[in-house]
Order: structure tokens, then C-alpha cells, then sequence
């Protein structure tokens, strides 16, 4: 058995470095390694291939989307693990992973993220996505307890550092490219969901994540994009009449997450997504698969659920008081 792993990278050749020597003292054996930088300026690219790493060099920045594909496609590996360049992995991640999505017959696998500058606090541990298109990256921000060192079965992993079926990519499809980068993880677990296609979240697995290192948590263009791809999911996903049946949940989930984004100075940024996204809808939407309502919904109660366990975040508790 071998697996791949694909590293999208963009700049900072530091935390390359680092994701890099992580991997090859993976303690399971049948590992390789492709990098694909995205039009590096800093001399990713070079570094990676000086230390024997086969790397694919794209001439520009077409998002994570993008180069997560260009990697898949060229995996020779029976898994896939997608890695940032910013998560730092012990020794017995893959192997750990690896154990817990053969034996569950999951189809993708994920384990807890913790935060590099605080250990002690979940950085991310699984996606969940409500109503109103905003997705929630389950346990961010909260002390990391046995809540979430429990195994479930998950529809949603994030990208960041995740295991999968080299064949899931060929059922499923890869990454959609229209999202660039933001929320394309949540758009491929709505489609693997709707097709039935189960992953695992090991919660005794764990690695560290720095967390937006490349833009930032609230850079603009990080802020336009997720703004855009909310919308971007609702015209793909959604079922005709989703205004009568969703767009309360729309609209109290979109403006709270303005409120969000305007707190964090990026306004502007998000308006301007909201703006692309509108257009997006405009211009029609695809043909939703059934049983999306049943998704949407049941991953819904599912955020709602552990929000109430963990303690509910403001924007949490107020987007289920006002729905």
C-alpha cells in the first residue's frame, strides 16, 4: 500500500521545510511526497526539489483548489493525505490515521488540529455546515477535552490535513476550482454526503496547525473569498424554492457573519464578495442532487448539538435564537 501526500504551497518556504521533515519521519513505510507551489517568489520550489521532493511548479497562484488537484492527479498513492504547509505532524499521524479509516471501511479520515501557539486549545476538528451556508470548523476555539477525542463517523473534513481514497477522487470528482480557495473542502463533503460516501474523524489523532499563515485569519482577500463561496455553495447546492424554504437562515447567517468580518476591520472585503456571489446566483443555479434538504439539515442539528455541549459561540447562539 502507498500513499501520497499533497502539498499545496505558496510562498513561505520555512513552513514548507518543516511539513516536509515531518513526513519522512512518518514511522509508516510507502510514503511519497509531491509538493505543488503555486508560483512561489521565495524559492519554495527549488528548496523542495534540493531535498529529492517531486514538485510540480505552476507559473501562478490559482488558488488552493487548484493545486490540491494538479497533486491529486499526478498521486500514485492508493491514499491521498492533503497537507498545508503550516500543520506539524508527529511521527504516528499517518499510521494512526491510516489504522482508524481501514478499520471503520471510511472512505477519508481526519483527526483533531490543535494550535501551534496554544496545545491545549482545538485549532479544528471536523466541518459542519448549517442552513444559512455558513459552515462551522467544529471545536475552533475551545480546550481541547474528551469531546473531541472521540471518534465519529463525518461528512465534512477540512483539507488541511486529511486522508483519502485515492478512488474517492475518481467517484466523487476533484476539488471545484470556482471556489479558488475556502469552503471547496465543505462543497466536496456536500458532495461525497449526497452520495454516501462516509469518512472517519479520530479524535485520538492529533497535529498541530498554525492557522492562516499564508493571508492571515482576516485578510481581505481571505474575507472576499469566503464571503463569495457561501453564495457560491447556496447557487450550486441549493433546491429550487431555497428563498422560501432557507432564506431566513440566509439572511440571518450572512448578516451575522458581515457583523463578523466588519468587527475584524474587513467590511469592505466582505461586501465585495456578497457582491460576486449574488451574481453567482444570477446566473442560475445547477441542478441539486436529492436528498440535499436531508444533508443540510441533519448537519444543522448536528452543529447545533455540540455547540450546545462545548458552550455555544455568540454567533452560534444567536444565529439558533433568531432561526
Amino acid at each position: 500500500m502507498r500513499v501520497t501526500a499533497v502539498i499545496p504551497n505558496w510562498n513561505r518556504r520555512d513552513l514548507l521545510a518543516g511539513v516536509l521533515r515531518d513526513w519522512r519521519a512518518q514511522t509508516f513505510s510507502g510514503a511519497e511526497t509531491i509538493v505543488v507551489d503555486n508560483g512561489s517568489a521565495d524559492g519554495s520550489a527549488e528548496m523542495a526539489r534540493a531535498m529529492g521532493v517531486e514538485t510540480i511548479a505552476l507559473p501562478e497562484n490559482k488558488g488552493f483548489a487548484h493545486a490540491v488537484n494538479r497533486g491529486i492527479e499526478a498521486a500514485q498513492g492508493d491514499w491521498v493525505a492533503v497537507l498545508n504547509n503550516d500543520v506539524r505532524l508527529p511521527a504516528d499521524w499517518l499510521a494512526r490515521l491510516l489504522d482508524a479509516a481501514e478499520r471503520n471501511g471510511a472512505w477519508f479520515a481526519a483527526g483533531k488540529l490543535l494550535r501551534a501557539s496554544e496545545p491545549d486549545i482545538i485549532d479544528g476538528a471536523f466541518d459542519l455546515l448549517s442552513l444559512s451556508a455558513c459552515a462551522w470548523r467544529a471545536g475552533n476555539g475551545k480546550p481541547d477535552s474528551a469531546l473531541w477525542s472521540q471518534q465519529r463517523a463525518v461528512s465534512f473534513v477540512p483539507f488541511t490535513a486529511a486522508l483519502f481514497r485515492r478512488e474517492l477522487f475518481d467517484r466523487i470528482g476533484l476539488l471545484d476550482e470556482a471556489f479558488e480557495s475556502y469552503l471547496e473542502d465543505v462543497d466536496f463533503g456536500l458532495r461525497c454526503a449526497l452520495a454516501r460516501y462516509q469518512g472517519v474523524y479520530a479524535g485520538n489523532v492529533a497535529a498541530t496547525h498554525l492557522a492562516s499563515a499564508t493571508l492571515g485569519r482576516w485578510n481581505p482577500e481571505t474575507v472576499r473569498r469566503i464571503s463569495r463561496n457561501q453564495l457560491l455553495l447556496v447557487a450550486k447546492h441549493y433546491p429550487p424554492g431555497w428563498i422560501r424554504r432557507f432564506g431566513w437562515s440566509i439572511l440571518i447567517g450572512q448578516a451575522l457573519w458581515g457583523l463578523v468580518a466588519a468587527r475584524h476591520g474587513a467590511g469592505l472585503a466582505y461586501l465585495r464578495g456578497k457582491r460576486e456571489g449574488v451574481r453567482l446566483l444570477r446566473a442560475g443555479q445547477r441542478q441539486p442532487e436529492p436528498g440535499i434538504e436531508e444533508v443540510l439539515r441533519a448537519s444543522q442539528t448536528e452543529l447545533e448539538a455540540l455547540q450546545r455541549q462545548a458552550g455555544y459561540d455568540w454567533f452560534w447562539r444567536l444565529y439558533f435564537m433568531l432561526t
